[in-house]
């Protein structure tokens, strides 16, 4: 049995520039060179005023969501709203990418990239997107109101959930809240924080967990 010179593609949704991505997913490419691996990035369309920066002391790029949840373009990972300002352009360009870069096999997404990636899991369901697998790191359930309707049935999507025990930003309990809507998910607990883990024993997991996915013959 042999394996097919395939080339995975992985689409990367972050809630910064598609430069700040790749750069915060150099160790997680590395570590997984040896794999047939394309990766494409994208940057999320909602752009983060200045005052409302994560690095407002000393700017160094500028900053996007995929949606904000008050009307002042700000964001509120963990409190109940009934906003998701800039959410809909989110999806335009994440169906546009698909119809003009895919196919894709997988996706990975990270912290409100990873919220999101739950919500295109649940539209898999429903035929809007096709790929194989996810991975969701520091992932949670999105609170605005309107995206309830995404997380009523199981979502049958291969997922894989890193999440980190000392996650001051999305702790993990938020995370492990979101498998219960997922049906064929595997998790990756790490005693880090808010961040993509890549020592050894992630990296293993990584590997064991993409490997269902290559073509075999």
């Amino acid at each position: 049995m042999t394996m097919q010179p395939e080339i995975w593609r992985g689409l990367k949704f972050i809630a910064k520039s598609a430069k700040t991505c790749k750069e915060k997913l150099g160790a997680f490419r590395k570590n997984l060179k040896k794999l047939p691996l394309e990766f494409v990035y994208i940057t999320a369309p909602n752009k983060i005023p200045v005052e409302n920066s994560s690095d407002v002391a000393s700017p160094k790029e500028d900053e996007y969501g995929w949606w904000f949840s008050a009307e002042d373009n700000t964001y509120d990972p963990l409190s109940p709203s009934d906003v998701s300002k800039g959410y809909d352009e989110s999806i335009e360009l994440v169906k546009a990418t698909f119809t003009n870069q895919g196919p894709f096999d997988g996706v990975l997404g990270f912290s409100q990239g990873a919220c999101f990636l739950s919500i295109l899991c649940a539209l898999r369901e429903q035929g809007y997107l096709s790929f194989k697998f996810a991975i969701l790191v520091a992932a949670f359930k999105s609170r605005s109101s309107g995206h309830s309707i995404y997380y009523t049935e199981p979502i049958t999507c291969p997922t894989l959930h890193v999440f980190g025990d000392t996650d001051r930003v999305i702790p993990k309990e938020n995370s492990e809240d979101l498998l219960k809507h997922f049906s064929n998910h595997t998790t990756l607990n790490h005693p880090g924080g808010h961040f993509v883990p890549t020592q050894a024993p992630q990296k293993k997991v990584y590997i064991e967990f993409l490997e269902q996915f290559m073509k075999k013959t």
